[in-house]
């Protein structure tokens, strides 16, 4: 064994060329900036960005759809997980398209889960017109899980450090930003398990932004060319390996799916994006800087300077900056959203799916709360939770938050077992199961603020995203905005989670949805005792900051 663990051991490559590329300087020329621009209502102030949220799962792949075949220049896609599943493939034989076609493409990749059938993703590096680099690689063999865990354990700290951002942007005109990564359980496709989440598409001046913040990332020396860390025929071999696996699981998921026909995509219809609905609104990015991931090459580190000039704050974006100028101060995304709690004089509304609040995020809600401001949280519950761990985290600040009055609402979903739980999260990182009902899982990051400000991104609140990995956000300055996300919101809050509350006892209680015929409980609802005992070993062991 220990011969073995010594021969997965490597390093990463040390001279490696990274060619220094930018966004498109003139996306106004291109017929995504014509089509944009067109849609401008006379009123709207030029330097105004336009938004349309993404709520349900076709319209999400829609739209990405819809950039990939719109694109003439360039497109950037920045995720933390690619799956090589059904409706990644459709996506990624769009970005093939899009290259042959003349478009330059850049993906950039964090590395954690691309090893096994998902390291299959890597083979765009070497499409022509394609370039793909992966960021803060770990070391070590993609075919061997065993190899991964001991990188993973012999390199604990970096490997915990991860880019999390999410980011699809054509020409720098129109991107898409939000929680999603790519993969079967991010569009309902998925039979076990499906994540409900949000995005925004964004057009106009905001991209820019988006796109300074991918240069930063894909020019800096943590990002690596895909034929810098693996060879083609090493990826035929593992395709080869894996293709007797692909297809029983293949022929599995067809039976499933005649069994229990599974909701979601598969229409492949883009969004239509000349009759697309916009919100007009000023708009900044809440962006991480990539150097919050250690390096061990820091003096190696140039960011490039911008290809083209920012923007002038002028007008609204002037006065959205003013605003929210701790916000943009704020030395991490998570640090920013803590500044806007602090900011909140009426109401707040919080979207997260892992939330482990730490101490500044605890006195911020307190804070909050002593000013009279409402809170209103919706998370998982343990049995909607892909990640009990995480879920450990937040049950032990329950009664506290609830003590201060923050009004709690966790995810009604599926009953769950400790087995199912996990094939969710198999399911959720590449590995499908064939049985079982489909969970609904929350993956949504939202936060609302006094019904005008509204911050849609990748980010939880827990200290994860606060102190480990990137994260990327927008915040948009619109009431219209608001509004239509409040009332999505309303409805999952009224309808389909369990509202938590403090009996005379401080025994906890959740309080059963509205219409649901469902009684109220006195412990996590639809979670085995295997999941309850899990939760009751790990809760006191497990440290916030690693959730």
């Amino acid at each position: 064994m220990a011969l073995l663990l010594a021969g997965c051991a490597s390093q990463l490559p040390v001279h490696v060329e990274r060619p220094v590329s930018t966004a498109l300087a003139q996306p106004q020329d291109t017929a995504l900036g014509q089509l944009i621009e067109r849609q401008r209502p006379a009123r709207v102030k030029p330097q105004a960005s336009a938004f349309h949220l993404l709520a349900g799962a076709q319209s999400a792949y829609g739209a990405r759809l819809a950039l990939a075949e719109s694109a003439q220049h360039t497109l950037d896609l920045q995720y933390y997980a690619i799956h090589a599943d059904q409706s990644s493939q459709r996506l990624l034989r769009s970005l093939v398209s899009a290259a042959r076609r003349g478009v330059r493409v850049r993906v950039l990749l964090d590395d954690f889960h691309s090893t096994g059938a998902d390291a299959q993703v890597m083979r765009l590096a070497f499409v022509p017109g394609i370039e793909m680099r992966m960021f803060n690689p770990l070391a070590g063999a993609r075919s061997s899980p065993l190899g991964r865990a001991y990188t993973v354990l012999t390199d604990f700290q970096r490997a915990q450090q991860r880019m999390h951002n999410k980011l699809f942007a054509a020409d720098n005109v129109m991107a898409v930003v939000g929680g999603r990564n790519l993969g079967d359980a991010y569009f309902d496709a998925d039979i076990n398990g499906n994540f409900v989440d949000l995005d925004v598409l964004a057009a106009g001046p905001v991209v820019k932004e988006l796109s300074r913040s991918f240069d930063s990332y894909w020019n800096n020396a943590r990002a690596y060319p895909v034929q810098s860390l693996i060879g083609l025929d090493e990826l035929r071999q593992l395709r080869a390996r894996y293709a007797q696996d692909d297809e029983q699981t293949s022929q599995e998921l067809s039976d499933a799916a005649r069994a229990q026909p599974a909701p979601g995509i598969w229409d492949q219809r883009p969004l239509k994006l000349d009759a697309t609905p916009w919100v007009w609104a000023s708009a900044v990015v809440l962006a991480d800087r990539p150097a919050k991931i250690a390096s061990e090459h820091e003096d190696a580190l140039e960011q490039p300077p911008p290809a083209h000039p920012a923007p002038q704050s002028q007008g609204q974006n002037l006065r959205l900056r003013e605003q929210s100028a701790p916000a943009l101060q704020a030395a991490t995304v998570v640090d920013g959203l803590l500044a806007l709690v602090r900011s909140a004089r009426r109401e707040l509304l919080v979207v997260s799916p892992y939330f482990v609040p730490g101490p500044d995020m605890m006195q911020a809600f307190a804070e909050a709360r002593s000013r009279g401001v409402s809170v209103r949280v919706l998370t998982n519950s343990l049995a909607s939770n892909d990640a009990p761990l995480a879920h450990a985290g937040y049950a032990r600040h329950r009664k506290q938050l609830l003590e201060m009055g923050v009004e709690l609402h966790e995810l009604l979903s599926q009953p769950a077992n400790l087995r199912s739980a996990l094939r969710a999260g198999r399911s959720a990182w590449g590995s499908s199961g064939t049985s079982g009902a489909s969970r609904a899982m929350l993956h949504t990051k939202l936060l609302v603020i006094d019904n005008h400000l509204v911050v849609i991104g990748s980010m939880n609140l827990d200290l994860r995203s606060q102190l480990q990995n990137t994260e990327l956000a927008l915040l948009i300055a619109s009431r219209s905005l608001a509004g239509l996300a409040t009332h999505s919101i309303d409805a999952s809050l009224a309808y389909g989670s369990w509202h938590l509350q403090l009996g005379p006892e401080q025994q906890l209680t959740w309080r059963a949805p509205r219409d649901s015929e469902r009684d109220d409980e006195h412990s996590e609802p639809d979670a085995s005792w295997g999941l309850r005992l899990l939760l009751r070993l790990i809760g006191p062991l497990a440290p916030d900051e690693l959730l």
